[in-house]
């Protein structure tokens, strides 16, 4: 069912042409004014950077799409709600666009694939078996793909984070797809993974290029469309929370970053520098080993989400254990937690010390 050839093929095509065309649209975004400027509040560079580096990942996935031709009937309007991301981050990367304004694309590229009828049609619930949405779906569907563009830009405050956990994701469900003989799933996957790691060549710390609102909104959208192709479309037990456990990093700090700015009595679109990545730099771990702690809690989740994917219902609540845990245990690492406790930090320092046992003179 699968052609590896061809997926090697597309994956090397995507990768080749993102690594090589990034240092153009750098070149395009200084005379564009796509940069992003120094910020104390707000941004970690000292100086400007070029922005608009999704353009890049754009393009290498389109390459390796032409090249591949992976068909669905709801292709079209996919394609088009992906422009419309696209356009919508350009506009914002060169002109800052309002938050209102941003938001209003977002959901114009949402409606465009609702109205050609791929929506979110039913939950998988324990114990309750399969329940159809009906209309609500609609509404769910156009929240799910703004809520997941918004987790990866909200994710994308250091070099190579976004990118990284966006590729991270996409690998998990490139995994699921293979597992569920989803050829669409793995096709899309294939050549998102290589745009991505083609744009880390240039963005990983310390980064040339930021990718901007232009790629952390378009990959965002891919993200949601492609759990909308596959992992909605389960089976399992629980899953209607597979989706939101590939991408567990930026929804928590999505859903932390809400509340934060409720309890504040701010707008919801207001930065600030207290995301899960600026706070483990508080914290005293360096740009590189926040990003590496960030990727090494998403490759934990990705993974849960395969083994979710697949499980039983008590298997699936030992895992709802253990995503509890993760959950924690980044909590913790950040100082998020009331008080800054870290009883989980704690024990495992004990655990740890106790395995040394006693010292032999």
């Amino acid at each position: 069912m699968f052609n590896v050839k061809e997926l090697i093929i597309a994956f090397c095509i995507a990768t080749l042409t993102t690594l090589f065309i990034t240092p153009l649209i750098k070149k395009i975004a200084y005379r564009c004014n796509g940069v992003d400027k120094p910020d104390q509040d707000r941004k970690m560079h000292g100086k400007e950077r070029a922005s608009m580096g999704g353009l890049a990942i754009f393009i290498g996935a389109s390459v390796g799409f032409l090249y591949l031709k992976p068909y669905d009937p709801h292709m079209n309007a996919i394609i088009i709600g992906a422009v419309i991301m696209i356009i919508t981050g350009l506009i914002d990367d060169i002109f800052n666009l309002k938050p209102l304004l941003k938001l209003t694309g977002q959901i114009m590229a949402a409606v465009v694939v609702v109205s050609s009828g791929l929506i979110i049609e039913k939950l998988t619930i324990p114990f309750i078996g399969t329940v159809y949405i009906d209309y609500f779906g609609i509404v769910l569907t156009i929240i799910w793909i703004v809520a997941a563009s918004n987790a990866i830009n909200l994710i994308d405050g250091l070099d190579g984070l976004a990118a990284g956990v966006s590729a991270i994701a996409l690998i998990s469900m490139l995994v699921m797809g293979i597992m569920d003989a989803r050829l669409i799933v793995v096709s899309l996957c294939i050549i998102l993974i290589g745009s991505c790691l083609g744009f880390l060549f240039h963005n990983f710390y310390p980064a040339k290029i930021f990718m901007g609102d232009t790629g952390a909104l378009f990959l965002g959208y891919s993200i949601g469309i492609i759990s909308m192709l596959g992992l909605f479309k389960n089976v399992a037990f629980f899953s209607f929370i597979i989706p939101i456990i590939v991408i567990a990093v930026p929804a928590f700090d999505t859903v932390l970053a809400i509340i934060r700015r409720i309890l504040n009595r701010q707008g919801i679109a207001t930065a600030d520098r207290d995301h899960i990545h600026y706070r483990l730099m508080k914290m005293g771990y360096s740009h590189r080993t926040t990003v590496l702690i960030i990727y090494g809690f998403s490759a934990f989740f990705g993974s849960m989400a395969i083994i979710f994917n697949s499980t039983r219902l008590l298997t699936s609540l030992a895992i709802c254990f253990f995503i509890s845990l993760g959950i924690q245990l980044i909590s913790e690492l950040a100082g998020i937690t009331r008080d800054n406790r870290q009883p989980l930090l704690n024990s495992l320092r004990k655990i740890s010390l106790f395995s040394k046992g006693p010292r032999v003179k």
